[in-house]
């Protein structure tokens, strides 16, 4: 990564006939940093992570993502650089296939173990990234038995198998139970806390989904990046307002936030 920067934005713009998704985005993700990205449904947070996992290209700008300036290089050798989760992929999984093989094949980026060849060393490094976040009892389990919860915490183990010089999530909470959400904000923290997991980036609806150990806030409003940085100095009752277009109260207790209209 040049200067420990592992993605940056410059007068990014997307747009789609017409309409402007992402309209002038300037945003720098460094190494260590860990950001969640909030916003209004439309407001360009899937469209950003997409783009930031090299798998939309801007109308026009810039983006740099791990040294390499999109659009020059070959997204076939940069993308096992990324670690990508999104509801999509998810979908995409066999319901009958192991939680072990669902990471291990994140290796040469498959779907299906039978793809590629894989040794004792890929198997090994699959079932200790499961026992970093709490599931490696489930190594042998077919993802279809899994709570929602332990699923997802699967699939953030699959983020890790290439290690990553960049992990992006795409509102992986959606659709869970309070239960299976807790878990893997437990498991997101887990990984935040640790020094030598590569930065993340982590987009949400809702801020009591934030995990402890998060460091930094983008604030995305009609396409725009409405404020960007440091978690204290962005999650105001102000900024929130008018980013939400709603008068906001905010909390926070402990390591946790949440927000409420007034």
């Amino acid at each position: 990564m040049s200067g420990g920067v592992a993605l940056a934005f410059s007068r990014v713009h997307l747009r789609r006939g017409e309409r402007t998704i992402l309209d002038g985005i300037d945003w720098t993700v460094r190494a260590g940093e860990r950001w969640v990205v909030l916003g209004r449904n439309g407001s360009g947070k899937t469209t950003i992570v997409r783009v930031a996992a090299g798998h939309l290209h801007p109308t026009s700008g810039r983006v740099e993502l791990l040294g390499e300036v999109l659009g020059r290089v070959d997204l076939r050798r940069l993308r096992p650089r990324i670690g990508f989760a999104s509801a999509a992929l998810a979908k995409e999984l066999r319901p009958g296939v192991s939680a072990l093989d669902v990471v291990m094949t994140a290796k040469n980026g498959a779907l299906e173990s039978w793809w590629h060849r894989y040794d004792d060393a890929d198997r090994a490094r699959a079932l200790g990234l499961l026992q970093q976040l709490g599931v490696g009892h489930l190594a042998g389990q077919e993802l279809v038995t899994l709570s929602s919860g332990e699923g997802q915490r699967v699939l953030l183990a699959r983020t890790l198998m290439t290690e990553p010089g960049l992990v992006l999530l795409d509102e992986p909470t959606a659709g869970l139970d309070l239960g299976g959400r807790e878990e893997l904000v437990a498991g997101l923290a887990t990984l935040a806390a640790d020094a030598s997991a590569p930065p993340l980036v982590l987009v949400t609806h809702h801020l009591d989904e934030i995990p402890p150990h998060f460091s930094h806030a983008l604030l995305l409003r009609a396409g725009r990046v409405h404020a960007a940085g440091p978690l204290e100095e962005v999650l105001t009752p102000d900024v929130l307002s008018t980013c939400f277009d709603l008068d906001l109260r905010l909390e926070r207790r402990g390591a946790r936030w949440s927000a409420w209209a007034s």
